[in-house]
């Protein structure tokens, strides 16, 4: 015979709970998903951001695929991207690895490399402009270095590095501090019983270091790759998009088509189509990396 057990009754949240989430809850809901709706409804019009306005279904979408200045900006974003999540992370690690180990003033120089996430990414821009437009040639002229007695930024073909100097420089302290956390979760012991085994300095790295800190170097490389092809603070302080629009993003075009161009409803569907793009490589990325993880 089965004893009857007693259901408990179930817990009311209390008063101050709902005080506290209602609010910010209505506060997302008004700031961001209605904006969100309103804008994905947009895509679908001829809306120039001003007067009146007619529903078109597809056609922003369809027009997308067929305009060069686009396609043309959706390359230089995703070489932008890929150049910069590799080369920030290689120099990330290096400097963590070098922080990690046992030198004098570590503290200090921890701080002093964490300085650059704090700036204002607009002011370093115009900072490293300066520097790339006047100290730079100056310096080059001065030592006889033709190939650098012109600006970077003035040419089409090399002003990309500019734009990859600056952002590499400034996302290098937050990737910094992630693999700091990391290289500090790994054990000592180990190091010291593949020093006894003689193992060189690259095989501990790759046999100890790297396996031991995947799921540091998963979280850089997803959120690196994401920030980078959202690139705008520095391209409009060093490039503006130019010479022409070889430095010209996604995102520059977005915002210079949408409210400057009269372009509202088609760069609005360039913003939803670049939304679900940027969501897919970060899944596909999260998934691979994932499962190189689980290979170590």
């Amino acid at each position: 015979m089965s004893v009857p057990t007693l259901s408990r009754p179930a817990k009311k949240l209390p008063r101050a709970f709902y005080i506290m989430v209602l609010p910010a809850f209505a506060l997302f809901l008004i700031f961001h998903t209605v904006p969100v709706l309103t804008g994905i409804y947009y895509s679908f019009t001829n809306y120039a951001g001003y007067g009146e306005w007619s529903f078109i279904g597809l056609s922003n979408y369809i027009n997308l695929f067929r305009d060069e200045r686009i396609l043309n900006a959706y390359g230089f974003t995703f070489l932008f991207a890929i150049v910069s999540t590799i080369a920030v992370n290689i120099i990330a690690l290096s400097v963590a690895m070098a922080l990690n180990s046992r030198i004098k003033f570590k503290t200090g120089f921890r701080g002093i490399f964490f300085i650059p996430n704090i700036l204002s990414i607009l002011i370093v821009g115009y900072v490293f402009n300066y520097l790339f437009s006047n100290s730079v040639p100056a310096i080059a002229e001065a030592l006889g270095i033709n190939a650098l007695t012109s600006s970077i930024l003035a040419s089409g073909d090399t002003a990309w590095i500019g734009v990859v100097i600056l952002s590499v420089w400034q996302a290098a302290a937050f990737n910094i501090i992630i693999y700091l956390a990391g290289l500090q979760t790994i054990p000592g012991e180990l190091y010291e019983a593949a020093s006894l085994d003689g193992a060189s300095a690259w095989k501990q790295f790759s046999t100890i270091t790297f396996p031991l800190i995947g799921a540091f170097f998963t979280i850089n490389m997803v959120l690196s790759l994401k920030n980078f092809l959202q690139v705008f603070d520095q391209i409009i302080s060093l490039t503006g998009g130019g010479p022409g629009t070889s430095t010209e993003s996604i995102s520059v075009l977005i915002y210079r088509g949408g409210f400057q161009g009269g372009e509202y409803g088609y760069q609005t569907a360039n913003a939803v189509i670049y939304l679900f793009v940027i969501i897919a490589i970060s899944f596909i990325q999260l998934r691979i990396l994932q499962r190189r993880e689980a290979s170590f």
